[in-house]
C-alpha cells in the first residue's frame, strides 16, 4: 500500500472528469454546495489562496459508483479511473462553472473584483462579466475588453486586461493530490469516514451510509431508488437519510435507546437487510393510509418528516397482508395529527423518536403513543387562542389545510379539490385573503406578523391569487365565490371584517372558524377512550414566552432586531444580519459558525435536528428552510433603519430555554 503525492491543474482535472477518468465511489454523499459557496471558491482561486488537497483512490477492484452532479454524462475511460474520496464539492463546483452549468452562473465585477451568482441586477450592469465567458473554450478576450473599455469603468484599460488575465489563469491553478494505491474497499471507506469527520462534518447518516455501502456494494443505489419512488407520490422528504434513520428504528429493542444511526455500523448485514424489508413494508402501508384517509397529498405539509417513523415501524412489523383493527388505525391517525400539531419532533428528535418507537411495544400502542404526548385522557385540542400569532411556519398549517380538504374545499378559479403544492414541487401554494398591498401603510398600522398570520391564509392556486384576489379586498371578490366554498375554507362573511379597516376583527373571526374546522377534523379520528372534553375550558397558566424578529433596512443597510419575553423579563438584542446570512450558507454544508447577537459572539450550531442559535433567553431552533423563511418574512416589509430602537442590546445572563422557529411571533401563556 502506498500514497502517491502529485499536482494537477484545474483544466486537466475537469478533462479527466468529463472523460470518466475521475469518478465518485458509492460511499460519497450528494452534491450540496450553494451558489454563494461556488462563488467564494472561484474568488479564492482568483486571489491565489490555497485550494486544498484532493484525496483519490486507485484500484483494480470494480467499485460501485454514483453519478456526479455535473449536469452532463461522463465518457468511458480508456484507463482505470481514479475514485474521488475528498474534494467532491470543490471539483463538481468547478466543473459546473467551466461547463456553463445553469446553476453555476458565477459572475465577476471587473471594477470591485467581487464574485457572486448571476442575478437580474448583474445582467443589467456592464460591469459584471460571466466567469464562463472568460475561461470557456469560446472565450473572446479581445471583444470582451473592448466592451468593458466602453462601460465607463473607474479603472484604466491596462487594469481591465490584468484582471481578465488573472481570472483566465484560474484554469492553470494546481490542486495538490494524494492518490491511495493498494487499499481495499472497506479500508478506503474507513479513510473516507475519518477524512470527512475531521474536515467538513458528515452527518451521522452519511457515515453509516458509507459503512453500509462498503459492506454491501449497491445498497445505496437501492435506497436512492426507493427514495425516487416515493418522490413520485409527492413524498420527497423520504430521502436516503430518512431511510437510513428508518432502518435504524426498525432494529429497535424495547427499553433501549436505538435512534442513533451509528448503531447501523455495528449491526450485522442480515439484521440490516431485515430492517430494510420492514421499512419498505411500512412505507407501502403508511403513505397510502395518509394520502387516502387523511388526505395528506405529500410531505411538504409535514412540520417534521420524523412523524412518519413510528407509523413505518408499526406497519413494518406486520406481515404485508395483515389486517389492522379500524379503531387502532383511527387512533394512529389521531396520534399523527396530534404529534404534528403539537410539533412533537420540533426539538430533541432522537429522544422523542426513542420514546415513541418503544411505545409501540406496548399491548395498547395507540394509548402509549398518546401518553407520550400526555393526551391519553384529555385528547388534543386547538382553540382560536392557539392560532393567534401563528404563521406559515406553524405546525397548525397542516391541520388548517386538512380541515379545508375534509370540508370539501375547492379552488375558486379552477374548481376541483384544493392542492397544497404546485404540481412537481414542494412549495406550498396559498394566498392572503386580505392582500398585503391593502394592509401595509394602513392607518391602523398593521404589523408584518398580523399580515402574515395563518388566519389570513387560504389554500388556493396562484391563478386564484392572481386572477380573482389580486389586490382587491375580500369585500370585492367574495361575491364571486360560492357560499358553500367560503364555509369550507372557513372564511368569515360579516361585511364589517371584509374591508382593510376591519382586518383585526377579521383575524379574530377567522381564528374561531378555523379552530372549529380543525376540531371537527380531530373529532373524526378521536379514539373512543379519549374524552372529547370541552375545547373552551380554561387552561392552566404558564410563563409568558414569545420571540419576535423585526427587519429594518435602508438600501444595503439591514438590521435585525429580536425581542423576547420570558416570564416577567423582557429582552431586546440586535443580530448581525450579514453574519447570520453567511452562517446559514455555511450551515448548508454542515459547518458551525459564530454570529454576533446583542454585541456578543454566539455559536450557530448544526446537527441532524436543525440549526440552533442562542438569542437572549432562548435557544432558537429550526430547519434551514425555516430560518430562511423567517428572515424573508422579517425583511418582506422592513421598517426604515432610522426607526430601529437605539437602546443598547442586553446580554442575557440566565439559563436559555429551547424555542422553536414555528413559535416565532407567538405569545404563549
Amino acid at each position: 500500500m502506498a500514497v502517491e503525492r502529485t499536482n494537477r491543474d484545474i483544466k486537466s482535472l475537469i478533462g479527466q472528469i468529463a472523460d470518466g477518468e475521475i469518478m465518485l465511489p458509492e460511499i460519497q454523499r450528494g452534491y450540496v454546495w450553494r451558489a454563494s459557496q461556488v462563488a467564494k471558491l472561484v474568488e479564492s482561486l482568483y486571489l491565489g489562496y490555497p485550494a486544498g488537497t484532493l484525496l483519490l483512490w486507485k484500484t483494480d477492484e470494480a467499485a460501485e459508483t454514483r453519478t456526479a452532479a455535473t449536469g452532463s454524462g461522463q465518457g468511458l475511460p480508456s484507463v482505470m479511473p481514479l475514485y474521488l474520496l475528498d474534494g467532491q464539492q470543490r471539483l463538481t463546483s468547478l466543473y459546473r462553472v467551466f461547463k456553463d452549468h445553469p446553476a453555476a452562473q458565477i459572475v465577476f465585477n471587473i471594477e470591485t473584483e467581487a464574485f457572486q451568482n448571476q442575478s437580474n441586477a448583474t445582467l443589467r450592469s456592464p460591469k459584471w462579466v460571466r466567469v464562463y465567458d472568460v475561461i470557456g473554450p469560446d472565450a473572446d478576450s479581445f471583444t470582451l475588453q473592448m466592451q468593458l473599455r466602453s462601460a465607463g469603468l473607474s479603472i484604466d484599460n491596462a487594469e481591465i486586461g490584468r484582471r481578465l488575465k488573472a481570472l483566465e489563469a484560474i484554469s492553470q491553478r494546481d490542486f495538490h493530490m494524494e492518490v491511495l494505491h493498494g487499499f481495499g474497499y472497506e479500508e478506503v471507506t474507513q479513510i473516507f469516514v475519518r477524512v470527512n469527520s475531521g474536515g467538513r462534518p458528515l452527518k451521522t447518516a452519511d457515515l453509516a451510509m458509507a459503512t453500509l455501502s462498503a459492506r454491501s456494494p449497491g445498497f445505496l443505489k437501492e435506497l436512492e431508488e426507493e427514495s425516487a419512488r416515493w418522490a413520485e407520490y409527492g413524498y420527497r422528504a423520504v430521502d436516503t437519510n430518512f431511510l437510513i434513520k428508518a432502518i435504524t428504528l426498525s432494529l429497535s429493542i424495547s427499553g433501549k435507546r436505538t435512534s442513533s444511526v451509528s448503531r447501523l455500523t455495528t449491526a450485522s448485514r442480515e439484521s440490516v437487510a431485515e430492517g430494510w424489508e420492514r421499512v419498505r413494508r411500512g412505507l407501502e402501508r403508511v403513505v397510502p393510509l395518509l394520502s387516502e384517509q387523511l388526505l395528506v397529498p405529500n410531505s411538504a405539509l409535514l412540520s417534521s418528516v420524523s412523524v412518519l417513523h413510528p407509523l413505518i415501524v408499526f406497519y413494518g412489523r406486520l406481515p404485508a397482508d395483515a389486517r389492522v383493527d379500524p379503531e387502532v388505525e383511527k387512533g394512529l391517525l389521531y396520534w399523527f395529527l396530534a404529534a404534528s400539531g403539537s410539533n412533537r419532533y420540533g426539538g430533541a428528535t432522537d429522544s422523542a423518536l426513542t420514546q415513541d418507537v418503544n411505545a409501540l411495544d406496548s399491548d395498547e400502542p395507540v394509548r402509549a403513543l398518546l401518553a407520550n404526548l400526555r393526551l391519553d385522557e384529555k385528547g388534543f385540542r386547538v382553540t382560536a387562542r392557539d392560532l393567534a400569532g401563528r404563521n406559515i411556519q406553524s405546525p397548525y398549517i397542516m391541520l388548517s389545510y386538512l380541515a379545508a380538504a375534509h370540508s370539501g374545499a375547492e379552488d375558486w378559479w379552477a374548481g376541483g379539490p384544493i392542492s397544497v403544492v404546485a404540481e412537481g414541487t414542494d412549495k406550498l401554494q396559498y394566498s392572503s385573503l386580505h392582500p398585503a398591498a391593502q394592509l401595509r401603510n394602513h392607518r391602523n398600522k398593521y404589523s408584518s406578523a398580523e399580515i402574515n398570520e395563518l388566519a389570513n391564509i387560504v389554500f388556493v392556486s396562484p391563478h386564484t391569487a392572481k386572477n380573482m384576489i389580486g389586490n382587491r379586498s375580500p369585500a370585492e371578490y367574495i361575491k364571486e365565490v360560492q357560499t358553500g366554498d367560503l364555509e369550507a375554507h372557513a372564511v368569515p362573511t360579516d361585511p364589517g371584517v371584509l374591508e382593510a379597516d376591519g382586518f383585526r376583527e377579521f383575524l379574530v373571526a377567522r381564528r374561531g372558524l378555523l379552530a372549529g374546522r380543525i376540531s371537527a377534523l380531530l373529532e373524526r379520528f378521536r379514539p373512543s377512550f379519549i374524552d372529547a372534553g370541552d375545547a373552551s375550558s380554561p387552561r392552566s397558566e404558564a410563563p409568558r414566552r414569545s420571540l419576535v424578529l423585526t427587519g429594518y433596512g435602508t438600501g444595503s443597510r439591514t438590521l435585525l432586531l429580536a425581542e423576547a419575553q420570558a416570564g416577567t423579563q423582557h429582552w431586546v438584542g440586535r443580530i448581525d444580519t450579514a453574519e447570520l446570512d453567511a452562517a446559514l450558507d455555511a450551515a448548508a454544508s454542515g459547518l458551525d459558525s459564530d454570529v454576533t447577537v446583542a454585541g456578543e459572539t454566539a455559536p450557530l450550531a448544526v446537527d441532524e435536528d436543525g440549526i440552533t442559535l442562542p438569542v437572549g433567553p432562548f435557544r432558537l431552533r429550526g430547519t434551514a428552510d425555516q430560518w430562511r423563511l423567517a428572515l424573508k418574512e422579517a425583511f418582506s416589509d422592513a421598517l426604515p433603519a432610522a426607526d430601529c430602537p437605539e437602546r443598547e442590546s442586553q446580554v442575557w445572563v440566565g439559563e436559555a430555554e429551547d424555542f422553536l422557529m414555528a413559535d416565532l411571533g407567538v405569545q404563549q401563556t
